[in-house]
């Protein structure tokens, strides 16, 4: 099946990417926040390039959308690669305890380092880096204990970058998601638009939908994607292995029996039915 290239860098990204080359060079901690879905292909080419020697820590955001077996396989796979990333769920607060405690290390860590060459500490300058939707903004409110930055559960929301004073005497600079300004991996863009993460302008939601059920049909069989096909099948009322087979056909049927025929309706209820864990908690990418 074919599906038109998304492509999405609005004016926006395009200006804060700017302004970021150049207020990095102050930063002395990078924390990068990945999508647990997706942790691939939330995983930016540029990132290694902007951070050299900068202390990193890496958080791997929504992890209540994803099994404990999922986190348990991702785990082992960033651990064989001397990566100890942090599971947060920032709606309700989990992980932000370890990530406060992470920031609060590297903080002493960068110190002791202006320490030892004759230089006064500060307050350390952290900036939290991902792509867009990720969850970003509702980290920095967890970290802060209040509402310093808007929070949405949409892309594109932060538009600025933002400098926040912290109480443990860091200062967090907020900054709009970031992606690259042309998407090469098809593949990572798809599931950006899957989960959410990329502008709705960016794609066309029916092709996206049907893109959707083509991945199912070849992930469901891996322990680590925690698809269930009957409780799909079930919420629909329709049998998904139909889809698996013609999705255009399955999509006629659920359309005619949900949305009075309107597939492009029922293009968007499939989606936000697995964003919103309607159908599970779904990992969508399987380590390499």
């Amino acid at each position: 099946m074919h599906l038109p290239t998304i492509q999405w860098y609005p004016g926006h990204i395009a200006k804060a990417e700017k302004k970021l080359s150049e207020t990095i060079k102050i930063v002395d901690l990078v924390i990068e926040v990945r999508d647990a879905r997706i942790p691939l292909s939330t995983s930016h080419k540029y990132l290694n390039n902007w951070i050299k020697d900068k202390k990193h820590i890496l958080v791997i955001n929504r992890s209540d959308m994803i099994s404990q077996n999922s986190i348990k396989t991702w785990e082992r796979w960033f651990n064989d690669r001397d990566l100890e990333p942090l599971w947060c769920d920032s709606k309700k607060g989990i992980g932000i305890k370890e990530l406060c405690k992470a920031a609060t290390e590297a903080r002493f860590s960068i110190d002791n380092r202006r320490l030892s060459r004759g230089m006064k500490t500060r307050a350390i300058r952290a900036l939290t880096l991902g792509f867009p939707n990720v969850g970003k903004s509702a980290l920095i409110n967890r970290i802060a204990s209040r509402k310093v930055v808007q929070s949405a559960r949409k892309a594109g929301v932060t538009r600025n970058l933002r400098w926040i004073r912290l109480d443990n005497g860091i200062d967090l600079l907020d900054s709009p998601g970031i992606i690259p300004p042309y998407l090469e991996d098809q593949k990572a863009a798809l599931n950006l638009a899957i989960c959410d993460d990329i502008g709705e302008a960016a794609y066309d939601l029916e092709s996206v939908a049907k893109q959707f059920i083509y991945i199912i049909s070849n992930l469901y069989k891996n322990p680590i994607s925690n698809i269930s096909i009957s409780k799909i099948s079930q919420r629909y009322g329709i049998d998904l292995l139909i889809g698996f087979d013609d999705p255009d056909h399955w999509f006629k049927l659920a359309a005619l029996k949900h949305t009075s025929g309107n597939v492009e309706r029922m293009a968007n209820r499939l989606l936000e039915d697995f964003r919103t864990q309607m159908l599970g908690k779904i990992c969508l990418e399987e380590p390499k």
